[in-house]
């Protein structure tokens, strides 16, 4: 590191960094230890405190997104960076949630028993210390700092610059939580500074303090994230899904499910940035659901084949097919039945979501097997590309790795494990 910012009263960046890394060390090992009531007992005062401190969150909130609006932040990274009373309360009811769910530490994944006697268990134990780097979403703040301490880890936050000041009031009142629990507040730490020189020191692991990083955020944050890390990452690459639209597919689903992927929320990782459609159904399918994309206020970018159908459609460039527009666009081009789709995801995906819109069965487990990505849906939208819709309470992000975790994040995939042999004496020959 050639540049160290000074923070406040001449303690550089570095130097903050490393004290907040030898303070998260401390907090795992009492939380590796702790028990599942008072792990849950701290997640429900977690909540209690979001709740009570709405009004100062709010306030904060509002600071954040005046200075993102008189920068000129896109619509769709307003919207992100946006909370209401009502997306508080969807924070405190996750926090709630994760405490429902069962504790993954101390699992028995697998037990056998050895010819000379032994008796050996692989079970789960807490990563440590996660360091998790995001973007805008102030709501992240709260299901990363929540699903850590579920699995028994510190978290040491650093979230985007733009929402600072919302994120830090959400971390003080997580943290009155964890004190009121009974447990270290340093379990929860967010990084005070929007000083680029922390994430450096982050990835760098801060002494061996990071056990793992998880990035979330745009193309840049994670390709830099990946670059120049030290320490295990788990991947999150940007979100370039895909609906195919198959021949044998019924318009009227394929419609709703189209709108739906494309324009519920067009800021999130699991919006679909491209539809596909079979050349065998175009005639009959392509103009409906163009149309009701357009009617939802997207912007449609095509083909020179789709733009002879609907010629007032943007052309699309090379760039277009693997550009994660996280806006109200999707790119519109036809394929030759499924195995044109799964050429053109192959070639130009994220190995993110993709959804397939079909009644032939066959043709939705050629695509759900032959295509390689995190999650694959049948006749569902790409929006249910959360951990909250799979039943596994909030997540951090959707991992695109191979490596440990895969798809949704959640408290399953934030432990590692280790190996208990139990003997009555036995020594080696």
């Amino acid at each position: 590191m050639t540049h160290i910012a000074r923070v406040t009263d001449g303690v550089t960046v570095e130097a903050l960094m490393e004290e907040m890394g030898a303070r998260a060390r401390a907090a795992a090992r009492g939380l590796a230890v702790a028990s599942t009531e008072v792990k849950n007992a701290a997640l429900r005062a977690m909540a209690t405190e979001i709740r009570g401190a709405t009004t100062e969150i709010l306030a904060a909130n509002a600071a954040d997104v005046a200075d993102g609006r008189a920068k000129g932040l896109a619509s769709s990274f307003i919207d992100r960076l946006t909370l209401t009373p009502e997306r508080i309360e969807a924070m405190a009811k996750g926090l709630e949630d994760i405490a429902a769910l069962g504790d993954p530490v101390g699992r028995v994944l697998a037990a056998w028993d050895r010819p000379n006697g032994l008796h050996i268990e692989r079970v789960a134990t807490p990563l440590g210390v996660v360091g998790i780097i995001y973007e805008s979403r102030p709501n992240v703040t709260a299901d990363a700092g929540a699903l850590c301490l579920k699995a028994g880890n510190a978290a040491i936050l650093r979230g985007g610059s733009d929402a600072l000041r919302s994120s830090s009031a959400i971390v003080a009142a997580l943290r009155r939580g964890l004190a009121g629990a009974g447990l270290p507040e340093d379990a929860v730490q967010l990084v005070p500074t929007a000083d680029r020189a922390a994430v450096g020191a982050m990835l760098a692991g801060l002494s061996g303090a990071i056990d793992v990083i998880v990035p979330r955020g745009g193309k840049s944050l994670v390709a830099r994230v990946q670059q120049d890390a030290r320490v295990p990452v788990f991947s999150h690459l940007e979100g370039i899904c895909h609906v195919y639209v198959d021949a044998a597919a019924d318009l009227a689903m394929a419609e709703k499910i189209v709108v739906n992927a494309k324009m519920r929320r067009t800021g999130i990782c699991g919006a679909a940035e491209t539809l596909l459609v079979d050349r065998a159904c175009a005639a009959t399918h392509l103009k409906p659901i163009i149309a009701a994309l357009r009617a939802a206020g997207c912007e449609i970018r095509a083909s020179d084949e789709v733009r002879a159908v609907v010629p007032d459609a943007v052309p699309a460039s090379e760039v277009d097919w693997s550009t994660e527009y996280l806006d109200a666009i999707i790119t519109v081009g036809l394929v030759d039945g499924v195995k044109g789709a799964i050429d053109h995801i192959e070639r130009y995906g994220s190995h993110h979501t993709e959804a397939i819109v079909t009644d032939d069965a066959a043709t939705a487990e050629r695509f759900m097997n032959e295509i390689d990505s995190a999650i694959l849906l049948w006749n569902a939208s790409t929006q249910f590309a959360d951990g909250g819709e799979f039943g596994m309470g909030a997540e951090i992000g959707i991992a695109t790795g191979k490596m440990h975790a895969r798809g949704p994040v959640g408290v399953d995939q934030l432990v590692s494990f280790k190996y208990r042999v139990r003997g009555t004496g036995q020594v080696r020959p």
